[in-house]
């Protein structure tokens, strides 16, 4: 049996159709690409999102705040899980500008090399707050001056009566790396010189208020919303005036050492993430701000 060319041509247009749906059953390739190749949407942040999860996590001293506010917006948001933790500035800055969290914490603002990283990162402030200077309840230094608070933290001066107080050997407690309080400090306070090498370092505002409140000769430094009854804030003298650190001081710009708090997001913020940080920013969120013990950028 002989077959004409036209059959043959037929045959082989057949078998190389077959073989090419065949072969994009195979591979999956429909020829779209997929999402991950068509856009720069990060997916761990897109998951979150869809699944109703705000991620947030940072700064200890932002923490309460975000932690009450959190509480708030899960009550008016049902559907939605706010998750907050805390780790220091240093961990929010790279949460956010990796994207493994949906909004980082800082109790600074962003650095130079930190923004040459994460060059897409906004900052988005909610407060003001102020560092205190605390010591044990029963040693109730009347105050300080700035050059103080730094020769004792270097480990110029290392004993109480140099300042004032009773002879007792100073344990100077401070806080680790990832502070973003630690960073505010070692610029605005130390001008970036060296720690004294017998500073304890602590993770947290809180772990330096208990360490201060348990040691009768110990100094530290915490952010105003950690200031209770059971330590005592140092006045700082200021032209020959003691100023005590509140809200009104830092308000009013009296108390020397005031930063900002900034949550961050990489990139403009959208979706639950933007309706977070409004809310944070709304009459109701900045209410939780002062009840926490920090200075509103709204009235």
């Amino acid at each position: 049996m002989r077959c004409n060319k036209a059959t043959i041509s037929g045959a082989l247009l057949i078998g190389l159709c077959i073989f090419a749906v065949l072969l994009c059953g195979c591979t999956g390739n429909t020829g779209e690409t997929t999402s991950t190749e068509s856009t720069n949407v990060n997916p761990i942040k897109a998951a979150q999102e869809e699944s109703g999860v705000l991620t947030i996590t940072g700064s200890t001293t932002v923490l309460p705040v975000a932690a009450q506010a959190a509480e708030l917006y899960m009550d008016n948001h049902p559907g939605v899980d706010v998750q907050v933790t805390g780790g220091g500035s240093g961990v929010g800055v790279q949460s956010a500008g990796e994207g493994t969290a949906m909004i980082g914490m800082a109790s600074r603002d962003l650095k130079k090399e930190e923004t040459e990283k994460y060059p897409e990162l906004q900052e988005h402030q909610i407060a003001i707050d102020g560092i205190a200077i605390i010591t044990h309840k029963t040693n109730p230094i009347s105050s300080l001056t700035l050059d103080q608070v730094k020769a004792i933290y270097n480990g110029n001066v290392t004993n109480w009566k140099d300042v004032g107080g009773s002879d007792a050997e100073i344990i100077v407690i401070g806080r680790d790396s990832a502070s973003g309080t630690r960073e505010f400090f070692h610029e605005k306070i130390m001008n970036k010189e060296d720690f004294a090498q017998t500073q304890l370092e602590k993770n947290s505002n809180g772990a330096v208020r208990q360490s201060v409140e348990q040691t009768p000769a110990a100094i530290g430094y915490v952010g105003l919303g950690y200031i209770d009854e059971n330590i005592h804030a140092v006045p700082i003298l200021v032209d020959g005036k003691a100023i005590v650190p509140s809200i009104e001081s830092v308000e009013d710009g009296s108390y020397p050492v005031a930063r900002p708090l900034n949550l961050l997001t990489n990139g403009e913020p959208e979706g639950i993430i933007s309706e977070f940080i409004g809310f944070i920013s709304s009459p109701e969120g900045q209410k939780i701000v002062t009840e926490e013990g920090f200075v509103p950028i709204t009235r």
